[in-house]
C-alpha cells in the first residue's frame, strides 16, 4: 500500500466527487426530471435527499410555484359585434414535470404563450356568444366555462390552470361606440323597470280587489248578523207586550188609544172632523165606554 500524501488526497478528492455526482436534493419548491443519456428516467421526485448514477445521469429543475401569467389586453367581439378590451390574468403550476418537459423543454416563456393562446382563444367563444350587458353581469360564468375548457387543453402542456380572473372590461376610447352602448343599456334598464312597475301594479290592484271582497263579505255577514239579532230582539219584545197586554187586555186597548192620540194630536196644525160618538173618543169620556 502506497504511502504517498498525494495519491491519498487525490483518492479522497475522486470520491467526494463521486459522492456529489451521486445525490442530489430536492426543494419543496421545485420539480426535478432526472435524465440518462437524454433520456427521462424519472419524475416528480418528493423532496428531499435522492441518489443517482454519477456521471450518467443528471437533473434538471423547474420552478413548483404557483406562477402567473399576466396577459396584455386583448381584443374580443361580442354578439352585438362590439370590439371590447379585455385584461385578465391566470395563475398555473406544473402538474406533470416529465410532460411539461416534453410539450416545452423546460421554458417557462414557451409554457405561458400556449396558456395565453388556449385561454384566449376560450375568451373569445364566450363574448363571441354574449352582449355586453350579458359580459358585465355573467363574469363568473364566463371564468367558469373558459376553465372548464382549457383544463383538458393544458393538460398535454403538463400544467394545470389555478385560477383565472377578468381584471377589467372596457369598451374601446369612441364616443359614438360608448354612446351607443350606454344607450341600448339605458334602454334596457328602462324595459326591464316599466315591466317592473306594470307588475307590481297588477298585483297591487289584485291586491286591492281581494281585500275590496272580503270587506264586502264581511259587511254582508254582519248585516246579516245584525238582521237575525234584530230579528230575534223583536220578536222577543213582541213576545213579553204579548204576555204583559194578556194579561190586561181593557188596559192594552187604553195604551193603544193613547199611542193613537198622541200621533194624531203631535202637530199643531193638525184638524180633524169626527163624530164625537165615534171609537176614537172612547176614552174621553169617563168610563171609556
Amino acid at each position: 500500500m502506497t504511502k504517498n500524501p498525494a495519491f491519498w488526497l487525490i483518492a479522497a478528492f475522486v470520491a467526494l466527487i463521486t459522492l456529489s455526482s451521486s445525490i442530489f436534493i430536492v426543494d419543496q419548491r421545485e420539480r426535478v426530471v432526472l435524465f440518462q443519456f437524454g433520456q427521462i428516467k424519472g419524475t416528480d421526485f418528493a423532496p428531499g435527499l435522492h441518489l443517482k448514477t454519477p456521471f450518467l445521469q443528471s437533473v434538471f429543475r423547474f420552478d413548483g410555484r404557483i406562477l402567473t401569467l399576466d396577459n396584455q389586453t386583448e381584443n374580443f367581439l361580442t354578439g352585438e359585434k362590439k370590439n371590447v378590451e379585455v385584461d385578465f390574468y391566470a395563475k398555473w403550476r406544473i402538474a406533470d414535470a416529465g410532460t411539461y418537459y416534453r410539450a416545452t423543454r423546460g421554458q417557462e416563456i414557451v409554457a405561458s404563450d400556449r396558456l395565453a393562446s388556449i385561454l384566449n382563444r376560450g375568451l373569445r367563444d364566450q363574448f363571441g356568444g354574449r352582449t355586453i350587458q350579458q359580459l358585465v353581469s355573467d363574469r363568473d360564468s364566463i371564468i367558469t366555462e373558459v376553465a372548464k375548457d382549457a383544463a383538458d387543453k393544458v393538460k398535454s402542456l403538463g400544467i394545470a390552470v389555478v385560477d383565472i380572473r377578468i381584471k377589467s372590461i372596457n369598451l374601446p376610447k369612441d364616443a359614438d361606440v360608448t354612446d351607443s352602448v350606454y344607450n341600448r343599456m339605458r334602454a334596457e334598464r328602462s324595459r326591464v323597470a316599466s315591466d317592473l312597475r306594470a307588475r307590481g301594479a297588477e298585483e297591487a290592484e289584485k291586491i286591492r280587489a281581494e281585500a275590496d271582497r272580503e270587506a264586502q263579505t264581511t259587511l254582508a255577514n254582519s248585516y246579516k248578523k245584525a238582521e237575525t239579532l234584530k230579528g230575534e230582539g223583536d220578536a222577543k219584545a213582541a213576545e213579553v207586550y204579548a204576555k204583559a197586554y194578556g194579561q190586561d187586555p181593557e188596559f192594552y186597548s187604553f195604551y193603544r188609544s193613547l199611542n193613537v192620540y198622541r200621533d194624531a194630536f203631535s202637530g199643531g196644525q193638525n184638524i180633524m172632523v169626527l163624530e164625537p160618538r165615534g171609537e176614537l173618543f172612547r176614552y174621553f169620556k169617563g168610563d171609556g165606554k
